[in-house]
C-alpha cells in the first residue's frame, strides 16, 4: 500500500479588489454630509483620500518661519495659502503646507487657485519625506507647477525642484545652511536657508521635536 503523502502547500490565490476613486466634487459633498468630519486633516490625491499625520512642533517651525517671511514680503506681490487646498485636476485636491500665489483682487474667493495660478509650492516634510518626494513632487510637476520646495527636516536642507514635465522636474538642486536661494517667480528675492530651517534638534531629542507631520 502506497504511504499517502501530504500535498505540497499552494499559494493563496491572488484576489483583485476594486479600488474606489473620488473626484473633487465627490470629495466636498462627502464632507458636506458629515462622512468626512471638519477635524479630520485629508487631502485628496489622485482620487484617493490621504489622512494627513498631526503636525509637531518641528514642522509647524519650518511652517511659520517661511509664513514669517512671505508675510513681511508680499505686499501685493502674491498670496500666501498656508495648508490650504489647491486644485491640481478633477481627482487632486492637495493641501501644500504653503502656496504662493499669483495676486487676485478677491483672494480666491469664487474658486481654488489652479495650477496656472501658482508661482511655488512648499512641503515641509519630516515623517513624510518618502511621500513627498515620490508622490507630491511628481503631482506637482505633471500639473505643471513650476517650482516646489521640499523643507527637508530630516536631512537639513531645502529641496528645490524646477522645470516640471510629465515624467517629473528635471531640475533638483539642495541648499543648504549658509546658502542663500531664490523663488525662479521671485527674482529680486534672496531667502537665507538658515533663516528657514528650524533650529536642530538636540542630539536624542528629534525623536520628540516631530511626532507627526502634514502630508504636505
Amino acid at each position: 500500500m502506497a504511504t499517502p503523502t501530504k500535498a505540497p502547500a499552494q499559494p493563496a490565490p491572488k484576489v483583485e479588489r476594486d479600488t474606489r476613486k473620488f473626484t473633487v466634487e465627490e470629495y466636498y459633498r462627502m464632507s458636506e454630509a458629515g462622512v468626512l468630519h471638519n477635524t479630520e486633516r485629508v487631502e485628496l490625491i489622485n482620487g484617493e483620500i490621504i489622512v494627513m499625520p498631526p503636525i509637531g512642533p518641528l514642522h509647524g517651525s519650518g511652517v511659520d518661519r517661511f509664513n514669517f517671511w512671505s508675510g513681511q514680503n508680499s505686499a501685493g506681490k502674491f498670496i500666501v495659502r498656508t495648508q490650504g487646498a489647491i486644485r491640481i485636476s478633477d481627482d487632486s485636491e492637495p493641501e501644500p503646507d504653503i502656496a504662493l500665489l499669483r495676486f487676485r483682487e478677491d483672494f480666491y474667493a469664487t474658486n481654488q487657485p489652479t495650477p496656472t495660478d501658482i508661482l511655488l509650492v512648499v512641503e515641509v516634510s519630516d515623517t513624510t519625506l518618502t511621500y513627498d518626494r515620490e508622490v507630491k513632487i511628481n503631482l506637482y510637476s505633471q500639473a505643471g507647477i513650476p517650482e516646489t520646495w521640499i523643507m527637508n527636516l530630516v536631512e537639513d536642507c531645502i529641496e528645490v525642484f524646477t522645470d516640471p514635465g510629465p515624467e517629473g522636474y528635471a531640475q533638483h538642486a539642495v541648499y543648504r545652511r549658509g546658502d542663500r536661494v531664490t523663488p525662479a517667480a521671485l527674482p529680486d528675492v534672496e531667502l537665507a536657508v538658515e533663516d528657514l530651517l528650524p533650529p536642530v534638534p538636540l542630539s536624542g531629542n528629534s525623536g520628540t521635536q516631530d511626532e507627526g507631520e502634514s502630508g504636505s
